[in-house]
Formats: C-alpha cells, sequence, structure tokens
C-alpha cells in the first residue's frame, strides 16, 4: 500500500466509486481529517491543504496537533514470550519483525 506523506503526515487514497472522486484521510492520527480531489494533482493539493489546516486549527484552539505514529515499536516482554514468538516466526518463514506486525495489524482491527 501506498501513501502520501507531507509535513510528517501520510494519508490513504481510496476512490469513491459514486462521486468518481479520490478520497483521503490522515492515518496514524485519532483527530478525523478528510478530503477529496478529482484528480490525482487536486488530492495531493487537498491533501497539502487539510494539513496546513488542521496544523492551523490546532494552534488556534491553543493545543497540540496529534503526531503519527512513527511506525517502531520497542516492546519488553517475557524472554519465554519472545522464544515462542521466534519459533512462531520461523514457522512461518517470516522474520520476527514480520510476524509480529502481522499480528498486531489483525488483532488492531485495521
Amino acid at each position: 500500500m501506498n501513501y502520501l506523506s507531507y509535513n510528517g503526515y501520510s494519508a490513504l487514497m481510496e476512490y469513491d466509486m459514486d462521486d468518481h472522486i479520490l478520497v483521503g484521510k490522515i492515518v496514524g492520527i485519532r483527530d478525523r481529517v478528510v478530503f477529496h480531489g478529482e484528480t490525482v494533482a487536486e488530492f495531493e493539493a487537498a491533501f497539502r491543504q487539510s494539513v496546513d489546516d488542521y496544523l492551523a486549527n490546532c494552534k488556534a484552539l491553543g493545543r497540540d496537533p496529534e503526531k503519527p505514529a512513527s511506525g517502531k515499536l520497542m516492546l519488553r516482554i517475557p524472554p519465554q514470550v519472545h522464544a515462542a514468538a521466534l519459533a512462531a516466526a520461523r514457522a512461518s518463514g517470516t522474520s520476527l519483525n514480520q510476524w509480529a506486525a502481522n499480528v498486531i495489524y489483525k488483532a488492531s482491527g485495521v
């Protein structure tokens, strides 16, 4: 999956077949920021404008804007859980990182 990035924020793009537009939302934050465009160029401009508006609105409200998740996660788990996860990753033919990412992805309901 490809993401569009601007000023530290990322957007996911979907095509709305009913309205024939590209619809996007900023991912990785709880605040809901959505935008759209009829062309890729309009979509990209709307994304950049939405990020700028989000940051300006947060400043006007006197609150810090949410920062997107970095994608890096450090965990401290018991050694036996670590060993079991390594074994599961090997059994699935993936790295521990990929195995853990898949497990977390499935559990998150994204």
